[in-house]
């Protein structure tokens, strides 16, 4: 089983029973406003996206973790890897991506979580290039992708909801682990 361990918390395969708690983080308006149309997700939804994950480690050799709190195990959201088939213009490519609870933000959960994602990414899957795909005006999610270094590289229009998307990326030989 793949685990990343960072100071604060446990990047791991998804449980049975991180579907409560992720459904809960789904069904937020507020986690989901910058999430495809912004649509919340059911119980049945969040199930599906979980089974969609575990899949692409099956397929891919990488996915979504799940991210768990080492001082409570208290689920706080995902941080992984997947290949963004539903923006076809950017492919091949991998994505890194991230979804927290409302509680988990402003606490440098997201860029603990992604960072050690990147670093996964780029020396363990040997991974020579990862990008990271963002609505604009989402500035939380834009500082964690500047805190990796990223750059921007394209801008470009979700093609199934339209929202303009910013499309940033980082080399291996750009990386500072």
């Amino acid at each position: 089983m793949t685990e990343i361990r960072t100071p604060r918390l446990l990047l791991r395969r998804w449980y049975d029973d991180d579907l409560a708690p992720m459904a809960d983080i789904n069904a937020d308006p507020d986690v989901m406003r910058w999430i495809d149309d912004g649509s919340v997700r059911d119980l049945d939804a969040t199930a599906e996206e979980m089974e969609r994950w575990e899949d692409e480690w099956d397929e891919e050799g990488f996915g979504i973790f799940a991210v768990e709190l080492l001082a409570s195990g208290e689920l706080a959201g995902f941080a992984g890897l997947s290949v963004p088939e539903f923006l076809p213009e950017v492919l091949p490519a991998v994505a890194i991506s991230y979804r927290f609870g409302t509680p988990f933000w402003g606490q440098g959960y997201a860029s603990e979580a992604a960072h050690a994602t990147l670093e996964f990414a780029l020396q363990d899957r040997g991974l020579d290039r990862v990008i990271s795909i963002n609505h604009a005006g989402n500035d939380a999610s834009l500082n964690v992708v500047r805190k990796l270094g990223m750059e921007p590289t394209k801008e470009t229009v979700h093609p199934e909801y339209g929202v303009p998307l910013t499309v940033h990326a980082i080399d291996l030989s750009e990386f500072q682990a």
